[in-house]
C-alpha cells in the first residue's frame, strides 16, 4: 500500500458590501488551460519532509499567490478529494494588498507529451475572489464543504 497523499492549504476571504468572498486559484499548464468550473481550487500543496501541515499550507499559499498571510486562521478540518488525496484547510480573513500583481512558482514539464520538449508553467495561472455561489461553481466538487465550514465559522464569529 501507497503512502497516504495529503496537502494543505488557505481558504482567503474577505467581506465585501456585507456579503463573504473567497479567493481561489486556477492551476497552471497546458491541461487545465480550457477548464474552468470545478477545475479552481483553494492554493495548496504537499508538505516537505517533516513539515508541519500548517506551515504546508502558509508557504504553499505563498509559493501560488505571491501572498504572506496573515490574521487567525480557522480550522477547517480536511476532505477527501477524488483521486485519494487529503486535503487540509484553514481559512483566514484577508483582502489583496494594493496594486497586487499576481506571482507564483513555476513548474516544468514535457509539453507535447512524448515530444521530448519540456516548457515552464505557473503553478497557478489566475486567481481571484468569487461569491460563495459562483465559488462553488469554480471549485473542485471536493472542496465545496471547506467553503460551506468557513461560512459556519464567520456566521459564528459574527454571533
Amino acid at each position: 500500500m501507497g503512502k497516504k497523499r495529503i496537502s494543505a492549504g488557505l481558504l482567503m476571504y474577505r467581506i465585501k458590501a456585507g456579503k463573504p468572498e473567497v479567493f481561489l486559484a486556477h492551476p497552471g499548464g497546458p491541461y487545465f488551460h480550457k477548464k474552468d468550473d470545478g477545475h479552481w481550487s483553494i492554493p495548496k500543496g504537499e508538505p516537505e519532509i517533516e513539515e508541519d501541515i500548517i506551515v504546508t499550507a502558509m508557504r504553499e499559499f505563498k509559493e501560488e499567490t505571491g501572498i504572506n498571510p496573515a490574521g487567525n486562521l480557522i480550522p477547517l478540518g480536511s476532505i477527501l478529494q477524488k483521486g485519494g488525496k487529503e486535503v487540509f484547510a484553514w481559512g483566514f480573513e484577508s483582502d489583496l494588498p494594493p496594486n497586487y500583481i499576481h506571482e507564483c512558482n513555476f513548474f516544468e514539464e514535457e509539453w507535447p507529451p512524448n515530444s521530448g520538449e519540456y516548457r515552464e508553467f505557473p503553478e497557478v495561472d489566475k486567481v481571484g475572489f468569487f461569491s460563495i455561489e459562483e465559488a462553488k461553481q469554480k471549485i473542485k466538487a471536493a472542496q465545496i464543504p471547506l467553503i460551506e465550514r468557513l461560512l459556519e465559522a464567520i456566521k459564528k464569529e459574527e454571533n
